[in-house]
């Protein structure tokens, strides 16, 4: 009795924390170009017409003369001016915005990497901070900054997306707003200078503003907010209407580029099931760290802070057999769902033919626990 008790005034206690957090809004668009701060700015003035004490806290029109000329008659907080090698640069202002706490602030680039000595190292940790503070957020990002989508975008544009926002600050989101355009009126957008000024253009066209890579992403935007819409959906369902509740794990190695893909796929399946997740690394004695090289324990250490951020429980134990170490933290966390890497062919072979792989399959069946192998 005393342990429900605890369990109700827990709740409780989270949903007093919840309706004090702000809200928060997401506009996501498939590349630069499409008109997410437009449609921020647009709907700052409606609501500042409505009577709602709206501010600007940060804005990137990027010289768009009509995005530059909605910032018209909207109250904005002064940047912060920085000094950094030499250079005075321009941040938002976290700090007046929590002081002045207005009902809500439009913040642009969520992406957006503070320059040195901010407070924060990333602007989507300036959102969080804001939003904790009960002020509601305004804000916008493309789709390939998503931190699980970072392959994908890769193969599909061939860029190195360095800015990346962790999937549960998307997650943390009340609203997931896609601002769509047909890929050949995104081109024209560009090519009458509306995206990039002249010089840009041409080599955004050989590149990134291509009509097949478009479409691709196009996809990904329109899927990632039908994922955020079925979460709102399952959200709202009242609890005894839900489905069971899944577990997923992914269980790496120290092989820092198949566990990196492996954590970012893992992360897209718990989001879509709206899932509790875990990554499983298992120190063997021919993993001792007196044995692999430094490289190679550095690049496992940055695999499991990417799980951290993408959300993940991060759990490291010593055994001499994955598959039983892999069994006992099945069983331990109910798990419902092992996600492992594809691995060589002929190592498939092998491992196929030992008792202990032949023991995991059976013991995820009996337990009903789902085995995905990921590309």
């Amino acid at each position: 009795m005393e342990t429900n008790r605890d369990q109700s005034a827990e709740h409780f206690l989270r949903l007093i924390q919840e309706s004090r957090r702000g809200k928060f809004k997401i506009y996501i668009g498939m590349s630069a170009g499409v008109g997410k701060t437009y449609r921020m700015l647009q709907e700052a003035h409606v609501l500042l017409r409505g009577g709602i004490d709206v501010k600007v806290g940060f804005v990137e029109t990027h010289n768009r003369a009509e995005t530059h000329a909605l910032i018209d008659g909207l109250p904005i907080i002064p940047r912060r001016q920085l000094f950094y090698r030499g250079r005075e640069l321009e941040e938002m202002d976290v700090q007046a915005i929590l002081n002045g706490h207005p009902e809500l602030v439009i913040v642009d680039e969520l992406a957006h990497t503070n320059v040195p000595g901010s407070k924060n190292e990333k602007r989507w940790q300036d959102v969080l901070e804001i939003l904790d503070a009960g002020i509601n957020v305004v804000s916008a990002v493309n789709i390939q900054h998503i931190e699980s989508l970072y392959e994908e975008v890769h193969d599909i544009t061939g860029i190195e997306v360095t800015e990346r926002v962790p999937d549960r600050v998307l997650q943390a989101a009340d609203e997931v707003v896609n601002i769509d355009l047909p890929a050949d009126e995104l081109i024209t957008r560009l090519k009458e200078g509306k995206i990039y000024e002249p010089a840009k253009v041409e080599t955004a066209l050989r590149n990134f503003f291509q009509a097949d890579k478009i479409l691709q992403l196009r996809e990904l935007a329109l899927k990632e907010v039908a994922t955020a819409v079925e979460r709102k959906v399952e959200t709202l369902l009242p609890v005894n209407t839900q489905l069971k509740h899944e577990r997923l794990m992914a269980s790496i190695s120290s092989n820092y580029v198949v566990g990196r893909k492996l954590i970012r796929k893992t992360a897209r399946l718990a989001a879509y099931y709206q899932a509790r997740w875990c990554v499983l690394y298992v120190q063997t004695p021919a993993e001792d760290p007196n044995r692999i090289k430094l490289e190679v324990q550095r690049h496992l250490i940055n695999n499991l802070k990417l799980a951290t951020e993408l959300g993940a429980e991060v759990i490291q134990v010593k055994n001499r057999s994955i598959f039983n170490a892999l069994v006992e933290e099945c069983e331990k966390r109910k798990i419902t769902t092992v996600c492992i890497g594809k691995p060589h062919f002929n190592l498939l072979q092998v491992i196929w033919r030992t008792n202990a792989f032949n023991r995991l399959l059976n013991k995820l069946s009996e337990s009903d626990i789902d085995l995905v192998i990921l590309s």
